[in-house]
Parts: structure tokens; C-alpha cells; sequence
């Protein structure tokens, strides 16, 4: 972040306009249903996640290393939310899986001034939401009481906005800019019932393919424990890893943590 602060606060010092335009919890397996019927779930849950790679969030900005886990992370976090749902018809099955992030992060830096230029100070503040989708569709390959595994295929979405402010010498500027891209994915999701309540799952995909990311992936697996006919608590680990590199951005990313979420089935 100090490289674009530092940019901003050196911009305070001579009139000018900055303007740039953009050029889950899957849960216990929902009961069983007839033939003829679509059965449903949703988890929301909480992903405890820390993030390590290297991002170019704006496309003339430089790129910088992050590594920051989710206790460092909390203080900047402004808002979070994970979403699952989950659908099954017959042997056909349908996963979305959604997440939204708002962090920031500020800092001050001093200036030791010039012969032109006085000492000063520079407030700076970047911005950064993400949104990011996986939808996929396939089919039940093998369907027992004691085992399933689903083949699936679909679309991961990304959305990056990053917005900068820097204040200084009673003046203040902005930048912002955002970018996004899909990418096509594939996959697999089995399911174990262990006893009439416990039961635990793994789902992963990968894509990308250069088609967009070099390479995306992601791995989940719970343990889920029945509460009743319509409710399940599930707890496990997450991961998301994006390689995307294109038209100066770059978004080399690993999000990764525990989860825990409470499904509700209809």
C-alpha cells in the first residue's frame, strides 16, 4: 500500500485530476426427495480466512506481496458475507456458492520536504471490495444411503474494486478502478454418511485454463452434524486460489481458513 500512498501524496503537490474507468459452506446432503420434486438448501456461514499472494490493485500501480492472516485482517475488515446453496433433482444437482468482502486499510506517512516544499504529512487510505461467485450444474454419478459423488461444471466470477485516498497540505485525492473476469471451472463434491446425524463432505474444482486466470482452484471439505429435520451445523476449512495476471492487473491470490455454517433445508 505504501507505493500508492506515497503516489498520491507526491500528486497533492501539483493541481490535477485523477479519473481511471475499468477497461462455502456446501452442507449436509439435503433429504431425500421423489423423482419428481427439487429439493433445496442455503448455509450462510463465517470463513475465518487469511490471504497471501501478490496484487496489482490498480493496472499503473506496482505490484505488491500481501500475507496476512485473519487476526491481522479483522481490524480492516468493514464487511463480510458467505453464502452456499445447494439443489438436487433426481440425479441432477446445482451448487452456487457466493462471497462479498469490504476491507481497508490506512496509514500515515511524513514527508521531510524540499527547497520548494515544506515537511509534511500524507493520510492515505485504500479501499478494496471483492465479489466473487462459483455456479455449477452436474450430475449423481453414484447415489447410495452411505455414499454420493456428483460430477460438476460451471463459472467462477470475480469482481475487484480498489479505491485510494490520500490527504495532505489541506488538499485530497482519489483514485479508483476496478476490474473483473470469469472463468470456467470443473468438479466433484462426495458425501459420507457415517451415522444417522454425522456425516462429512468434500467438494474441489479447477479451471481457469488461460481462458481468463491461468489457473483457479478450490477445495472444501465439513463435518456436518444433524440438528433436526431441517437444520444442520457443519464445520471444516476453505480454499480459494486464483493465478490472474491481464491488462496490468494481477491477482495472484490464496483465501484460506476454517469455516463454520448452519444449514437450513426446504
Amino acid at each position: 500500500m505504501k507505493e500508492y500512498i506515497v503516489a498520491c501524496a507526491f500528486s497533492l503537490c501539483v493541481p490535477q485530476v485523477l479519473h481511471a474507468a475499468d477497461t462455502a459452506t456446501a452442507a449436509p446432503e439435503a433429504s431425500a426427495v421423489s423423482a419428481s420434486d427439487w429439493a433445496f438448501q442455503i448455509t450462510p456461514y463465517l470463513w475465518a480466512t487469511g490471504v497471501t499472494g501478490k496484487v496489482s490493485p490498480f493496472g499503473v500501480g506496482p505490484t505488491v506481496n500481501i500475507d496476512r492472516s485473519f487476526s491481522e485482517g479483522r481490524d480492516g475488515l468493514n464487511i463480510a458475507g458467505f453464502v452456499n446453496v445447494w439443489g438436487r433433482h433426481d440425479r441432477f444437482v446445482l451448487s452456487a456458492d457466493m462471497m462479498y468482502t469490504d476491507t481497508s486499510d490506512e496509514n500515515t506517512y511524513g514527508f521531510p520536504g524540499t527547497s520548494q516544499l515544506p515537511a509534511f504529512e500524507a493520510a492515505g487510505k485504500l479501499n478494496t471490495r471483492q465479489f466473487m461467485a462459483t455456479v455449477q450444474g452436474g450430475y449423481r454419478v453414484v447415489d447410495t444411503p452411505a455414499f454420493t459423488l456428483d460430477a460438476l461444471a460451471g463459472i467462477r466470477l470475480w469482481h475487484v474494486s480498489n479505491e485510494i485516498t490520500a490527504s495532505g497540505l489541506g488538499r485530497s485525492v482519489r483514485y479508483d478502478e476496478s476490474f473483473g473476469w470469469i472463468d470456467p471451472v470443473v468438479g466433484a463434491r462426495v458425501f459420507f454418511n457415517l451415522t444417522d446425524r454425522l456425516s462429512v463432505q468434500a467438494q474441489a474444482d479447477i479451471g481457469g485454463f488461460e481462458v481468463n486466470s491461468d489457473l483457479t482452484w478450490s477445495f472444501l471439505s465439513t463435518a456436518n452434524y444433524t440438528l433436526n429435520e431441517h437444520l444442520s451445523f457443519s464445520a471444516g476449512y476453505k480454499i480459494v486460489d486464483t493465478d490472474y495476471e491481464k491488462d496490468g492487473h494481477v491477482y495472484d491470490t490464496r483465501l484460506s481458513g476454517p469455516v463454520v455454517g448452519l444449514t437450513y433445508r426446504f
